[in-house]
């Protein structure tokens, strides 16, 4: 996949977009290091616009975050729309901007600035289906889908969308023309795609490369590659569904953590030809099932500490760094994030992605960083793991249980030497075979 994205991008002309000349020798390299904060443009602020999200990018760049997805940018459908405002995944136009959000220029604006501040910049892409007044239902109703009866099908449990047909080539190659046109007008870095799984395969397989010849780009997949091995092989990240599910039981129900570790090993065999995306909350999650404190309680910050921590990219959500400990964000009306000007959680998330980015140990999707499970002295409450990457080494530690003043041991030969530890900053000497006693749930990370 690196030889087809380094390829493609040669003989393709790219002042039209605003790419410079010295991105044609671009790769996205960066993906190995980065982080992903999904932005709601419509409940990040007051405004609800491009231009007042514009001014929290300073912020955000002071807390680590790397790279910016935006939810659906598109205009909504108002026939069946759902609620005063409707969902953004049900789309009236590919290549319009939602005028709820601004203008055009006010998010080629943004792109602008988030770049030169060293943000890259990926949106969402809805490919499975449309809203009912898409503007092909009338240029092009054979695009779509239709019941007996003629009339265009419903997605599957949701009533404000209708399913395009992908054996139909000539919507695939306008829906290829459609994910250009915002890489070459807007200068995006990638893709998030909406159920990807629930479109064929092959139609990714053929879209990518098109898409590429334009510049390498990034592509999240809303897939889980235990479930979807073939998509794995097209996208750069996947979601890990099972991971987010598995831990909201072992939370709930009290279930044994080799229910946790057993899951990890099986996610560790798909190798790192693509990584998965780590996270406790994201749009759907937040507004539908709960937020991360509801679903996971005290658990909620050690597993964030996994999700930047495991092999692969961790996803953050908008208002995390709040936290919203009990706010579910409204998905069809106006419901701006309660911002109060503490940011809590800020330096925590911070700390998290500065080691991220800066300690090869911590790569992901690269081989040469190694991810090891490490034997304890409380193998039935702990979940300790060691990150190496030639020399530089991580060690994290979760205390996955109630268990108050918990008298912990590393039995492991691996983890040698002295550690610094990334919130105390104290350091440990792991020759001398310490006990470290920890809190319920308290999570540790030490740097070598």
């Amino acid at each position: 996949m690196k030889k087809l994205i380094l390829s493609a991008i040669l003989g393709v002309s790219l002042i039209s977009c605003g790419i410079q000349k010295n991105e044609k020798t671009m790769s996205t390299d960066w993906k190995h290091t980065t982080n992903i904060y999904e932005v709601n443009v419509r409940q990040y602020t007051k405004e609800g616009t491009f231009k007042a999200f514009q001014k929290e990018l300073p912020r955000l760049q002071q807390m680590g975050v790397k790279t910016l997805w935006f939810m659906p940018i598109t205009p909504i459908a108002q026939k069946e729309k759902k609620g005063s405002l409707g969902s953004p995944y049900a789309a009236q136009d590919y290549t319009s901007i939602n005028p709820e959000f601004g203008t055009l220029e006010d998010f080629k604006n943004l792109v602008n600035e988030a770049h030169k501040m060293g943000f890259k910049v990926i949106i969402d892409w809805v490919a499975n289906h449309t809203g009912w007044d898409h503007v092909w239902t009338k240029t092009h109703p054979e695009y779509y889908i239709h019941d007996a009866d003629g009339s265009f099908h419903r997605a599957s449990g949701m009533d404000d969308i209708i399913e395009l047909d992908y054996k139909n080539q000539e919507m695939r190659l306008a829906m290829i023309d459609a994910m250009k046109y915002w890489v070459q007008e807007t200068n995006i870095d990638g893709f998030r795609c909406d159920l990807a799984s629930w479109v064929e395969v092959d139609f990714w397989q053929q879209a990518r490369p098109e898409v590429e010849k334009i510049k390498p780009l990034f592509f999240l997949g809303e897939f889980d590659e235990l479930e979807n091995p073939d998509y794995g092989k097209v996208f750069d990240a996947s979601y890990s569904w099972t991971w987010m599910h598995k831990t909201e039981d072992f939370y709930k129900k009290k279930l044994p953590i080799t229910e946790l570790t057993d899951l990890l090993q099986k996610y560790s065999a798909i190798g790192d030809g693509s990584m998965r995306a780590w996270f406790t909350t994201n749009h759907d999650e937040n507004s539908w099932n709960g937020t991360e404190y509801e679903k996971y309680g005290e658990m909620a910050k050690p597993l964030a500490v996994f999700s930047a921590t495991w092999n692969g990219v961790p996803l953050m959500y908008s208002g995390q760094e709040l936290p919203m400990l009990n706010k579910r964000l409204e998905f069809f009306e106006k419901d701006p994030i309660p911002w109060d000007g503490s940011y809590k959680l800020e330096e925590f998330y911070k700390k998290l992605y500065q080691l991220k980015s800066e300690n090869s140990a911590l790569r992901g999707g690269d081989p040469n960083a190694s991810t090891q499970i490490l034997q304890t002295n409380a193998p039935d409450k702990v979940l300790a793991y060691l990150r190496k990457n030639g020399k530089d080494e991580v060690l994290v530690i979760l205390n996955l249980s109630e268990t108050q003043h918990l008298k912990l041991q590393i039995l492991d030969e691996a983890v040698k030497g002295k550690f610094k530890s990334l919130f105390s900053g104290l350091t440990t000497d792991f020759d001398t075979k310490p006990t470290i006693e920890m809190y319920k749930w308290e999570h540790l990370v030490f740097e070598k």
